[in-house]
């Protein structure tokens, strides 16, 4: 074990969206191969104290922990790429800074000092790293990721935190700097020029780069990173590529071993460097690059032309596709603009091996949704519903098996003779948004004749939620003896917690959000069942 805790800082530089999320993932992947234990911290510098009330347009998905705090996406890459343990102490806003930093003053605990970014709120950023390095005994490495871009006006107490750090630290501390080196088609040449303004920039807030890593389009000759080498003042080998991956996201921690990275943080921190090996990985790779047969799952939300908006639910379904063998191929349908017009409906979402309704709020797009759940019920097409896509499934049951026409979820009809869906008790109260709904791990009691069982092989398992309306359970007799089945139920109540249609080869909607347990190394079960069940209706449709 190592005896101090070392710091490995990750800023970005020239633009944002180059992935320093991803490589940290990655970075950290490597660091725990070689046997070292690992902690992982994002820091946003945005005012919101966290990203539970930002648009998904805008932000992306929000990532829960099992402790019931909203995060940014980049823990969702922690999760998968590593085993980092994370909780809300992974992941702290400036909103969240300078909030902790007022009720402190508001409170009289700096005994009438001036209050200012230097030194309280860089201190308070310093007890967040520390903080989250001593979750778990034994961490060995605090990997900290900081958002934005180097020369940000909003990122500079975070700049500023890390300098002071790697000056009280020097010999634990490393500061690796990602950057972009484009290449401009009319000329035909790479552009080293905004990684050396990205670096300079860096060394004027304080912070000399130990790494650089260079997110380029094509390999970098030789000639190229001898040039960013003696103009970004690091050696040689510290010039690390990190090209576009042709397959997968998940060829990145391959792809930064070639290029020696891990070898290289290890030495530099003077930690053990033992040779690692990359098999699981290696195979995933050979599975992408040689699948077995394609299967095209439909993701109807409204979210859909954001990439990052269902982030982590694209990446579990390519899990349960690679454990099978397969690719995915995804089609995004528009929940808000599907017709009304049944022939035009069916021309917009048929030709899919199943269907997918994640999660979200609000009313848009809801009836889109119901159509889509009526119409994989109708054709015996494997449905998958999370969160809002169980409420989906149920609501749609209610109206068109059950005869309930003006059955509704209060959320978005409050007035409605039918509430089958209807919010939480303790939700009613509640005025503020942020950080106030059912959030974080719960256990679920399952039933021992459920494809949930099947899949899980548990009696009882834990999932996270993130959610404030739930199935009423003054329907639920009806609905079950329909053919509508809650085989899944909150410990120790009778909430519903997962759902499945009697008589459909596998049409199950959860109130939880499996994707955020979910690892290309070991998919989630439901995932996992539910390409399965995808592989078997395709097989079907061909005979």
């Amino acid at each position: 074990m190592v005896k101090q805790t070392k710091y490995i800082f990750v800023t970005g530089g020239v633009c944002s969206s180059l992935g320093k999320g991803l490589t940290s993932a990655a970075i950290g992947l490597l660091l725990e191969k070689k046997g070292l234990k690992i902690a992982m911290l994002k820091l946003d510098p945005y005012l919101n104290v966290d990203p539970g009330t930002m648009s998904p347009f805008q932000h992306g998905e929000v990532y829960v922990t099992d402790d019931g705090a909203e995060t940014d996406l980049d823990l969702g890459h922690y999760y998968r790429y590593t085993n980092s343990f994370l909780s809300r102490a992974s992941n702290a806003t400036s909103g969240q800074i300078y909030n902790t930093v007022i009720k402190r003053e508001r409170h009289g605990d700096y005994l009438g000092k001036t209050v200012q970014v230097v030194p309280h709120i860089t201190d308070e950023i310093k007890s967040r790293i520390h903080n989250c390095a001593k979750q778990q005994e034994g961490t060995d490495i605090i990997l900290v990721e900081i958002g934005g871009t180097v020369g940000d006006i909003e990122s500079l107490p975070f700049m500023e935190a890390i300098r002071q750090l790697t000056y009280e630290e020097r010999e634990n501390c490393l500061n690796i700097h990602l950057t972009y080196v484009p290449y401009l088609r009319a000329a035909g040449e790479v552009k080293t020029k905004p990684s050396q303004h990205s670096v300079q920039v860096l060394r004027e807030i304080g912070i000399s780069a130990d790494i650089i890593v260079c997110r380029c389009e094509f390999s970098l000759s030789n000639e190229v990173k001898d040039k960013i080498s003696m103009f970004c003042n690091v050696s040689r080998r510290a010039v690390i590529e990190e090209v576009d991956v042709e397959y997968s996201i998940y060829e990145v921690p391959s792809k930064l071993h070639e290029e020696g990275i891990d070898s290289l943080i290890c030495e530099l921190l003077k930690l053990p460097n033992p040779p690692i090996k990359l098999d699981e990985w290696d195979k995933i790779i050979h599975t992408l690059k040689n699948p077995k047969g394609t299967i095209t799952v439909g993701i109807v939300g409204k979210y859909v032309q954001h990439q990052d908006a269902y982030k982590s639910v694209f990446e579990s379904l390519a899990h349960g596709a690679l454990a099978a063998g397969y690719k995915l191929n995804l089609k995004k349908i528009d929940a808000d603009k599907m017709p009304t017009d049944h022939s035009e409906l069916l021309k917009m979402i048929e030709g899919c091996d199943g269907y997918l309704v994640p999660g979200g709020f609000g009313e848009r797009g809801w009836q889109g949704k119901i159509e889509a759940a009526k119409y994989c019920r109708e054709n015996k097409i494997p449905y998958f519903g999370i969160c809002l896509g169980m409420q989906v499934m149920a609501v749609e049951f209610a109206r068109n098996v059950l005869g309930l026409k003006e059955a509704n979820s209060t959320e978005f009809d409050s007035d409605t003779p039918h509430p089958v869906i209807s919010m939480l008790s303790e939700q009613r109260g509640v005025k503020e948004m942020g950080g106030t709904m059912r959030l974080g791990a719960y256990t679920c009691d399952l039933n021992p004749q459920s494809k949930a069982h099947q899949a899980y092989k548990q009696n009882h398992i834990s999932e996270r939620h993130r959610h404030r309306f739930e199935f009423n359970n003054e329907y639920k007799d009806e609905m079950e003896k329909a053919g509508f089945k809650v085989v899944g139920t909150l410990k120790d109540e009778n909430l519903c917690e997962i759902a499945e249609i009697s008589d459909h080869p596998w049409m199950v909607g959860v109130q939880f959000h499996p994707e955020f347990k979910s690892k290309p190394t070991d998919p989630h079960p439901l995932f996992r069942d539910f390409v399965q069940a995808m592989i078997h209706h395709a097989h079907a449709r061909k005979k």
